[in-house]
């Protein structure tokens, strides 16, 4: 484990207990890093927690309940992690919502837009603001955002996502000028639909709302891709890892799609 291209990192993982975050966390753990996981379901982030410590022991995990809305929460997580570790090298910030689907802009209740940004951007921004102070202490580290393709087009019916997208997009290359003189990296992914809970639970909302079968919706959302098919979860996390890698270290403020040709 020593030798491994992470040994002796210490990353932070934003809903890492469930999803795109979890399968993160494993690759991040598996190439000797040590982590954070960070969200609001205690139970998840322990059991993860639980099962890479098994799985990699030469490192170690540390389960942190936390809301990254709540900017003392953050604070309080981000300390808890330097306590632990030391150090702080990655930040990776995969928690986030998708707020109302198949909802004309006319018909979005202010409250679930206003909701959506606090998570998907004051979230995000949250930690970058309060993980840059030790990325510089160590001299150097990698941010990274999940965007989405969302945020690289408009997405009729789902405006408050499709926003929040958008401004992690914009929240990413400003911090890439900002940080780059301390070589940080700051970059995003772009997940296209990708196979998980999330987006079953959506294919089966915008099935009832359209009056379709939720095969009939897979089968939609899979032809509008170049390679006709989903995004799996390891997909995504495999491009979260060659961003905070040394093969990534001339990259940054960039959008990395991982969506079977979405956005071609």
């Amino acid at each position: 484990m020593n030798g491994s291209p992470l040994s002796k990192k210490v990353a932070i993982v934003t809903g890492g207990g469930k999803g795109i975050g979890a399968v993160t966390a494993e690759r991040l753990a598996a190439e000797g890093a040590n982590l954070a996981l960070v969200g609001r379901d205690s139970s998840a982030l322990d059991a993860h927690a639980a099962l890479l410590d098994s799985k990699y022991p030469d490192r170690s995990t540390l389960a942190l309940r936390c809301d990254v809305t709540d900017e003392a929460d953050v604070e309080a997580m981000i300390t808890a992690v330097i306590e632990s570790f030391g150090r702080l090298d990655i930040l990776v910030n995969t928690a986030g919502g998708t707020g109302p689907i198949e909802t004309p802009a006319s018909d979005y209740p202010v409250g679930e837009f206003r909701k959506i940004l606090e998570l998907n951007v004051v979230g995000t921004f949250l930690c970058c603001k309060h993980a840059i102070p030790h990325l510089k202490d160590a001299g150097g580290g990698s941010i990274v955002n999940l965007a989405g393709t969302s945020g690289l087009r408009g997405y009729r019916n789902r405006s408050g996502y499709s926003s929040s997208k958008w401004a992690v997009r914009g929240l990413t290359r400003t911090l890439a000028l900002e940080l780059g003189p301390h070589d940080i990296t700051v970059n995003d992914v772009c997940p296209n639909v990708t196979n998980g809970a999330r987006m079953d639970r959506i294919v089966r909302l915008k099935a009832e709302r359209t009056g379709r079968t939720p095969e009939e919706v897979y089968a939609d959302f899979a032809s509008q891709t170049a390679l006709g098919r989903f995004v799996e979860e390891e997909d995504v996390a495999a491009a979260i890892l060659f961003l905070v890698s040394d093969g990534a270290r001339n990259i940054t403020g960039h959008d990395i799609p991982v969506d079977a040709g979405w956005d071609v």
